[in-house]
């Protein structure tokens, strides 16, 4: 299957919804990022891909906790190439392996603030929040283009990046090969594009990333920042910005 890239505005945003406007704010206490790796053609990662998606009933959904799903490359030649998978994916868990954050790239492979999370094989309880200063992160979009704001709390700057991530629910895909085959895989909080924009001041303007065109039942921007060398987040934010397809 074929993955179409679009910019979001030609995908997403009529004329009549251009003046919608959205903003997003995080608290001062850091939002955990949940970070799943996955690929289509890796039979055990359906029950992971259906674990993250009742985290749309989580009452602590953008508020403590902001869920991604990174489609990896590296299981296609297994017989069924992954049409939501990016090489820039791969190489972002793979970031992750050299840093010694991750212990290795798997599918599925969780990620929690930065750090490999392999709970969810045994009790899936999520580690608990962090009591700290972590700042706040303030995100507005209107239309495609956004504009952020990072308050750390700190006298000094640093250079960071801001990371921006669409993602969409209600992803159904029959996969016809490979060893999922025959499966109508059900996907949610899929990373449809992902990008990274530079600032040594707090604050950026910048555009949506380019997403895959893929049918959905709804989208989500999620924002992160994080150290230039180092893929930590620092705090996060996101929501809904498109109301559920009926």
């Amino acid at each position: 299957m074929a993955a179409v890239l679009l910019t979001f505005s030609a995908l997403l945003l009529s004329p009549a919804t251009l003046a919608d406007q959205w903003t997003f704010t995080s608290g001062e206490q850091p939002v955990a990022l949940i970070e799943l790796y996955t690929s289509e053609g890796c039979s055990s990662c359906p029950p992971a891909e259906a674990w993250l998606g009742t985290l749309k009933n989580d009452p602590q959904l953008w508020k403590k906790r902001v869920p991604v799903a990174f489609h990896v490359d590296y299981w296609d030649y297994l017989g069924w190439k992954d049409s939501l998978a990016s090489p820039a994916y791969s190489a972002r868990q793979a970031r992750y392996v050299r840093s010694g954050n991750v212990s290795q790239a798997y599918t599925p492979g969780f990620v929690v603030n930065g750090r490999e999370w392999r709970r969810w094989f045994r009790d899936r309880a999520l580690p608990a929040p962090v009591k700290q200063h972590a700042g706040q992160l303030r995100v507005r979009l209107e239309g495609d283009r956004l504009r952020a704001d990072y308050a750390p709390g700190k006298t000094s700057r640093e250079a960071l990046h801001l990371n921006l991530a669409i993602l969409a629910t209600g992803v159904r895909i029959r996969i016809n090969a490979g060893e999922n085959r025959g499966l109508l895989a059900d996907q949610d909080f899929v990373v449809l594009g992902h990008s990274l924009t530079r600032s040594s001041t707090g604050h950026w303007e910048t555009r949506l990333p380019s997403i895959k065109n893929i049918a959905h039942s709804r989208l989500a921007l999620t924002a992160w920042v994080s150290r230039i060398h180092d893929q930590t987040p620092l705090q996060a934010t996101g929501g809904w910005i498109s109301h559920p397809v009926k």
